[in-house]
């Protein structure tokens, strides 16, 4: 039988391990043999994940559930859930329509008793698409890009957020009292951090006010004077009426990646599930230990999962796992058998319909033929061009899950029998 290249290994390995993290199982696990008592169930999901963790709900959960509220991304609702209302919103930018999708699911938990409940299920990007603004939405916008565009990481983004939102940092759970929460999370943030995930809007909160004010003075922030007061006014620290269980995480998401490796015939080896740099950075690791493993009689995998950052320095289209792909295209050209891809488990890479990036020994040596600058490119943050033209985007399309990104270093070095 005829060798698989690396780009069908590769595209193997992101299809199978997104398949291992999707939400469905997750839900139904959550779920299981929970009683919700004799109130009435009021269902709010929340984020990239929020369409499939409500529909596998509502199957579940059938007729139990009064009515409900999905806020997701563009292009993630896939079709109706009865009886949960479905909206799309804006992101990584909050719009109008997260704001008025917001306001719907606080109209539906108002007036609430102590027998009723409700459910949250929150995953990834809900602090985008979740929002009540304490502030006017275009300051919001414009502190969330300035936010973008300098790198903040997302703990440093959500404590700011959270300071200026009604729902964020435990504010949402406030609103539900005194009705019981019980919230259901697919994590998006390394270490799983409950009042981080979607800026926590159903958790205590851990931030402080003089954390929020430090990461406004780091990146020289604008605020007006109303954002800075919201700056010095604390959010819930204890909340009597929550209960959560996380259901995912980028860990998963790497042990998926592995198992999938190995049954293909590498020996991997899970580097992180906390990688936390800057893309360009990462790619360039990878890369070093591609050229340090070059010897090696064996095929081995290398796996890091995570989230890196962009630090905006031109004008063009790209994510940062288009990035980190193109990057350890730079280091990888002219070596063996070797390849470097990276992708966001949602299918979505910054603002663009891919997914991530692939990058083999071959790519920079036909860049440049092509009359592409890998470097050049990198500078204007334009790696969804180089990476088009090389054949070397990775569409997946939307998941219906969120948690984090991996990226995979391949080298090859014996054919192996059909694993997957």
């Amino acid at each position: 039988m005829e060798q698989r290249t690396l780009r069908e290994e590769a595209d193997m390995i992101v299809r199978e391990s997104i398949r291992r993290v999707l939400p469905d199982q997750a839900v139904a696990r959550a779920l299981k043999g929970r009683d919700f008592g004799s109130g009435r169930l009021y269902v709010v999901a929340v984020g990239k994940a929020a369409w499939q963790m409500a529909r596998t709900a509502a199957e579940i959960l059938s007729d139990r559930i009064e009515a409900g509220i999905c806020i997701t991304k563009y292009g993630h609702v896939k079709g109706e859930i009865n009886p949960i209302a479905c909206f799309e919103a804006g992101h990584p930018i909050p719009d109008e329509n997260s704001f008025g999708a917001t306001e719907k699911a606080l109209e539906l938990v108002s007036g609430l008793n102590p027998e009723d409940t409700v459910l949250f299920l929150l995953s990834g990007g809900g602090s985008a698409l979740f929002e009540k603004p304490l502030v006017t939405g275009e300051e919001l916008m414009d502190v969330t890009n300035q936010m973008l565009a300098c790198g903040a990481d997302i703990v440093e983004m959500n404590t700011v957020r959270k300071r200026l939102s009604g729902v964020k940092g435990g504010r949402f759970a406030e609103r539900c009292y005194p009705a019981k929460v019980f919230g259901i999370i697919l994590s998006d943030i390394l270490g799983d951090p409950l009042d981080m995930i979607g800026s926590g809007p159903i958790c205590a909160d851990t931030s402080t006010c003089q954390q929020a004010l430090g990461v406004v003075e780091k990146y020289g922030l604008h605020l007006s004077e109303d954002a800075m007061e919201l700056m010095g006014r604390e959010t819930p620290k204890i909340l009597g009426n929550v209960e959560t269980m996380i259901t995912g995480s980028v860990r998963d998401l790497c042990r998926a990646a592995a198992d999938t490796c190995r049954g293909l015939g590498y020996e991997p080896c899970v580097l992180t599930d906390r990688l936390d740099c800057e893309a360009r950075e990462a790619g360039r690791f990878l890369a070093a230990i591609a050229k340090s493993h070059q010897e090696s009689k064996n095929s081995l995998a290398y796996i890091v999962g995570g989230e890196t950052v962009v630090h905006l320095t031109g004008k063009g289209k790209g994510g940062r796992n288009q990035e980190l792909a193109l990057s350890a295209g730079e280091g990888i050209s002219g070596l063996q058998d070797t390849a470097v891809f990276s992708v966001g488990s949602d299918g979505t890479d910054g603002p663009t319909d891919a997914a991530g990036g692939y990058c083999d020994d071959k790519t920079k040596e036909a860049l440049e033929k092509l009359g592409v600058d890998i470097y050049q490119t990198l500078g204007e943050n334009d790696s969804y061009e180089a990476l088009r033209k090389a054949g070397g985007l990775i569409f997946t399309g939307a998941t219906g899950t969120n948690v984090n990104d991996v990226a995979v270093l391949l080298i090859r070095r014996h054919k192996r029998m059909d694993g997957v």
